[in-house]
């Protein structure tokens, strides 16, 4: 007996099934905060979603507007690695898909790393989606750029050291002796130690600016030098969800010769 040919429309169907059953998971870099920084993919990946799981301290609310009614929204903050694996597992298993949001973007300081080895450990497909990072939005804000000809053509991102210890090389301290712009995370509520290792590398005078909630409507920026710096952001108020920039490029300006109609 020959088999009976399938229609275009039942063998879309079928492709169609067939690729939201092997992409289970899909991390998603949600941007600095403002819904519109959301990428156009990563709008999509919301909008089908089955399940979503997302920081609730980071994530801007708005984002979570592109959600389908039915979808399941559960908030990550408080939970434990065991926990997050635990609801990947429960609704894969039920053939969901489970888009998982973290603020910015997922290069870097996304702690997504042992979530991924956790997926494949089980077999489960996951795939990633980039967004805009916070120091980006923060770069728009202070209409800046972080690179400038003849000033600074490096540009170092870092953080304090946190739980996980100390790499060797790799402190503020060291860091500062290269003389680069410098994007620090997760450091705000240590400003006093921050600026104390800056000033190993850097003048009293360096210009510093601190951007709270980068692209957010209640963002703040805290501009000022390694010499007052400390002050005014303890004046500000500010202890979280900040990006520190260091460098002479937040005031001075070099010429790109790529436009300049130069012969080579």
């Amino acid at each position: 007996m020959g088999l009976c040919p399938m229609s275009p429309q039942a063998l879309k169907g079928l492709m169609r099934n067939l690729v939201v059953m092997k992409m289970n998971v899909v991390f998603v870099g949600a941007g600095p905060g403002d819904p519109e920084m959301l990428t156009l993919r990563g709008k999509r990946e919301i909008e089908s979603a089955d399940v979503i799981l997302y920081a609730g301290s980071l994530i801007h609310n708005d984002i979570l507007k592109y959600a389908r009614d039915d979808a399941i929204l559960i908030d990550s903050y408080g939970k434990s690695r065991e926990e997050i694996s635990a609801i990947f597992e429960r609704f894969v298993t039920e053939g969901k898909k489970v888009v998982r949001l973290h603020s910015g973007d997922l290069s870097f300081y996304s702690a997504i790393q042992e979530q991924m080895e956790f997926l494949a450990s089980k077999n489960i497909e996951f795939e990633l989606v980039p967004g805009v990072s916070s120091f980006s939005a923060a770069s728009a804000s202070l209409k800046r750029e972080f690179t400038s000809p003849g000033i600074a053509q490096t540009l170092i991102i870092t953080k304090p050291f946190g739980k996980t210890g100390k790499p060797a090389g790799e402190g503020i301290k060291e860091l500062s002796k290269h003389g680069a712009t410098m994007v620090i995370f997760l450091g705000v509520h240590l400003i006093d130690d921050v600026v104390s290792e800056l000033r190993v590398g850097y003048p009293l005078t360096t210009p510093v600016a601190v951007v709270h909630k980068a692209s957010w409507g209640e963002e703040k920026i805290i501009r000022g030098t390694l010499g007052d710096i400390t002050d005014k952001v303890r004046t500000a108020g500010i202890k979280s969800q900040s990006v520190i920039i260091v460098g002479d490029v937040l005031e001075k300006s070099g010429f790109s010769r790529l436009y300049s109609g130069d012969e080579p």
